[in-house]
């Protein structure tokens, strides 16, 4: 009792620290520049006490809670480091659940901060509450609700622990307001408590390398299927390295793009639904698949079954559970990608001869390369991106995409050369994706160059971000490709559905398109004015439908000190090829 009653007194009023001030303190110890932040009644604690770390530490108010989510998955994706985000309690909490499940499917490093309603309050449906934890529990990697200050700043160490070793991934942090209130004597070198955890990524053992090297000598058609593990594990060069050791031609998933150079002689670019012919007809020939960081998704595979159904596969990841989930592999390897390669780099030779066997992918990649046509009087969207490519190719820029066809065609067209240039929602496929997204990449990468590649559809669904870039002064660089319709959507509407329209036309409903009776020409009144939207907010704004006036209105919008909208008119009926179908082989690719 006697000891008790010293340390009473040995603690003043001075040594004590707020809940709000330790969360913040934590955030600036562990360091985190920008936080993108919406306040509301069970975060205003929060709130006050960024005001008291402003020099250290940046907070950028989006207009939407999501909007916060997904720039702050752009600073983590364009960067390698941690994004934070924060909202409110209730409906803050819930407008961030889209960005936190984006991150879990693509493993992106993501701090989600809630405020809650008081201890006291939780479970009475008080106003306000929603049962955070638990709605996120299926799409965090982890999550907490403090329930006493003096768990605070441990916390925060152990959610960025979390959030970036092993697979990273979104951790939430849900923080009621009487925590946030309370008081204590902060212990930032706390111990943290995460019985189980590896702290340690696991490493491939010697045997696994020798395995690993014998198959690939042995190979007669080899193929490397490399993915968003590469990125995340900064093992780019070591994956070149690979390649020039091996001369074994590559391919990469969406989340890939970037990892090795796209205009390089051996790149069979992207595979899988909206893949290259070359690719997808590369990995149903190939007799040995050496697949690194990728999980086998269902747009990749297809009919899983028939996917490289007559070679070996190598499968290298970090997380162990991906192993044999979707695909069976010969030599399962679980091991951070980098480390791996690096081993593996030091004893790899190349296969005897594999000449014949690079000479047949490099014939498949002449007669079916990504095409369109050239011909068309407009602006397609495959030119209007190949054009971008071209005019700023030497600028180095970030591009950062919705979804839908224009992300496709970005995909197919924008020759990605280094990693972290390309920002996509991959796994989720979430439109209104691109504007935040850019938005928190030109956050962390002042001076750069970035873009938002664009559909309508996906751009309204964060527009309000321009407010976001105009007032905080990040000179975003939007190209809308507006077609004036849902363009996925309407393609399978027409491949599939006999070309039936069912509510993907975004204009007015008593036009002819809403129902496919048009003439094809597209409205005659586009709607909506983006020229007048992006003005009302701050920005500068064009709109372009002449391929004479493209190029110019490109320079311009590059040259512009702000943010920016290039509103291009392009047609509805064009559709994003190849294509395999849902569920379909390689034999099923749709060409025309």
């Amino acid at each position: 009792m006697a000891t008790i009653e010293k340390q009473k007194k040995s603690t003043s009023k001075n040594d004590l620290v707020s809940g709000a001030d330790i969360l913040i303190q934590s955030l600036v110890n562990l360091g985190v520049e920008t936080i993108y932040a919406y306040p509301g009644g069970a975060s205003m604690p929060l709130h006050q006490a960024l005001t008291r770390f402003s020099d250290k530490l940046r907070t950028i108010l989006p207009r939407h809670e999501q909007g916060g989510g997904f720039a702050a998955q752009g600073i983590a994706r364009s960067t390698g480091k941690v994004g934070v985000c924060m909202a409110t309690s209730g409906p803050g909490a819930t407008n961030l659940v889209t960005a936190i499940a984006d991150a879990k499917l693509d493993s992106i490093p993501l701090i989600a901060i809630t405020g809650q309603v008081p201890t006291k309050s939780i479970g009475t449906d008080a106003f306000q509450e929603t049962p955070i934890v638990e709605v996120c529990r299926g799409i965090t990697k982890h999550h907490y609700l403090v329930t006493d200050v003096n768990d605070v700043a441990r916390v925060m160490k152990e959610a960025f622990l979390i959030a970036t070793t092993g697979r990273p991934g979104p951790v939430l942090v849900d923080v009621p307001k009487n925590v946030q209130l309370d008081s204590c004597v902060p212990d930032y070198d706390a111990d943290m408590i995460l019985p189980g955890y590896s702290f340690d990524s696991p490493h491939a053992r010697p045997e696994q390398i020798r395995q690993m090297a014998a198959a690939i000598k042995l190979a007669k058609r080899p193929i490397i299927y490399a993915g968003g593990g590469i990125v995340l594990s900064d093992a780019s060069e070591e994956l070149r390295t690979l390649v020039k050791k091996t001369g074994i031609p590559i391919t990469t998933t969406v989340m890939g793009l970037g990892v090795y150079p796209a205009t390089d002689d051996l790149s069979l670019d992207m595979l899988g639904m909206h893949g290259s012919v070359y690719a997808n007809y590369a990995v149903d020939e190939a007799d040995l698949l050496i697949a690194l960081g990728v999980r086998f998704d269902d747009r990749v595979t297809g009919k899983v079954e028939e996917f490289c159904k007559h070679g070996k596969i190598i499968h290298v990841d970090i997380d162990a559970s991906e192993l044999n989930k979707n695909k069976p592999a010969h030599i399962p390897v679980c091991s951070d990608v980098k480390f791996a390669l690096t081993e593996l780099n030091k004893i790899v030779e190349a296969p005897e001869d594999i000449s014949d066997w690079v000479s047949q992918c490099r014939k498949w990649k002449k007669e079916d390369p990504f095409h369109f046509d050239t011909k068309f009087p407009g602006i397609l969207q495959q030119w209007a991106i190949q054009k971008l490519w071209e005019v700023t190719r030497e600028l180095d820029p970030i591009i950062a995409v919705g979804v839908g066809q224009h992300q496709m065609w970005a995909a197919q067209f924008f020759k990605f050369d280094k990693p972290r240039r390309w920002l996509s929602s991959s796994g989720l496929g979430t439109m209104g994706f691109g504007l935040p997204a850019a938005m928190g990449a030109q956050t962390a990468n002042p001076g750069r160059l970035v873009f938002d590649i664009d559909g309508d559809g996906s751009f309204q669904m964060n527009i309000q971000e321009l407010a976001t870039c105009f007032c905080e002064k990040l000179p975003v660089k939007v190209l809308l490709l507006n077609n004036q319709h849902l363009g996925m959507v309407m393609q399978w509407e027409d491949r599939f559905m006999q070309g039936n329209r069912a509510h993907t036309f975004l204009g007015p409903i008593d036009s002819p398109e809403a129902t496919g009776k048009g003439d094809g020409l597209g409205p005659k009144d586009r709607y909506p004015n983006f020229v007048q939207i992006a003005k009302g907010y701050g920005c500068g704004a064009a709109f372009v439908k002449e391929k004479s006036d493209y190029e110019a209105a490109l320079k311009e919008m590059i040259a512009y000190d702000g943010p920016y909208v290039l509103d291009v008119e392009v047609p509805y009926q064009e559709h994003v090829l190849p294509m395999i179908p849902g569920g379909h082989t390689v034999r099923d690719i749709i060409k025309s």
